[in-house]
């Protein structure tokens, strides 16, 4: 059942998502705006199945050895988003008796995006893109490489999602739909500025020009540090024209606490 929904707003935008008897969509602790009376909520430590039912306090089928599995299998999860950083548990939300309308948004003035899985090609998200989905998509936990991590800083953990139905994420400030294969099948992006993009794209990391004068000048005056994320192959990309680091600058300097130095880029600290 295709998760019916209508995103809203300009600079701050939310989604608004219409249910049918007894559809559920779930969304991550603190992405919830409001709900109509007739629409339950549950928050649970458990992710969804992938079956397109939320998982049930009381257990599955097979007794105690049921029990056992999914109490280990919610505690990896809950592990896995622990040591990202993630919010710990979801809120379910089910329409009873009719209709219902919950909303939904993002903790960041931005964009919001609805994307449609069927079940061929996974999407990975940055860190905290997540908003809400339908409980037939499965939303998972990506750990990049500790070479690739260590260079990017935002690569290190991204989001997954896979399974059937539609999943919604948000960014900061305004969104661009590009494809690599458009641009020579290679694009080189401030690692900031990533939302999200779908499996078969090569995700990397890689130092801004060689240790000499002029990679130098970039990492230290250029405001980008000394690395720049890659993305590679044939597929959907969606970059974010805000980044999470520039946003804290402004509100610093504006505070007049400005963190980032006369030049940016080495200089640049996120220091409170």
């Amino acid at each position: 059942m295709t998760l019916q929904q209508d995103i809203v707003g300009n600079a701050m935008q939310m989604a608004v998502v219409n249910l049918a008897p007894g559809q559920t969509v779930y969304c991550e602790a603190g992405k919830f705006l409001f709900k109509t009376t007739n629409v339950t909520m549950e928050t649970r430590l458990g992710g969804p199945s992938g079956s397109g039912a939320p998982p049930q306090n009381g257990g599955s089928g097979g007794g105690m050895g049921g029990m056992l599995r999914q109490a280990m299998g919610t505690a990896m999860q809950v592990g896995q988003r622990a040591l990202a950083g993630e919010s710990l548990a979801f809120q379910y939300f089910t329409a009873q008796g009719g209709e219902g309308t919950v909303g939904f948004a993002g903790v960041l003035p931005g964009e919001m995006r609805a994307l449609e899985l069927n079940g061929t090609r996974a999407w990975f998200a940055e860190k905290d893109a997540f908003v809400a989905a339908e409980s037939t998509v499965e939303f998972g936990i990506a750990f990049q490489g500790g070479r690739t991590g260590t260079k990017g800083g935002e690569g290190f953990v991204l989001e997954k999602f896979t399974g059937h139905g539609t999943v919604i994420i948000a960014g900061a400030g305004n969104f661009i739909d590009l494809n690599p294969a458009d641009f020579g099948g290679r694009i080189e992006v401030d690692t900031g500025c990533v939302v999200a993009f779908e499996e078969g794209i090569q995700y990397g990391v890689q130092r801004v020009g060689g240790l000499n004068r002029q990679g130098l000048m970039n990492a230290v005056f250029g405001g980008e540090g000394l690395s720049l994320a890659t993305l590679e192959g044939n597929g959907r990309v969606i970059l974010q024209s805000l980044t999470i680091e520039s946003l804290a600058n402004a509100l610093k300097k504006a505070q007049g606490g400005d963190k980032q130095g006369p030049t940016g880029g080495l200089f640049s600290t996120n220091a409170g």
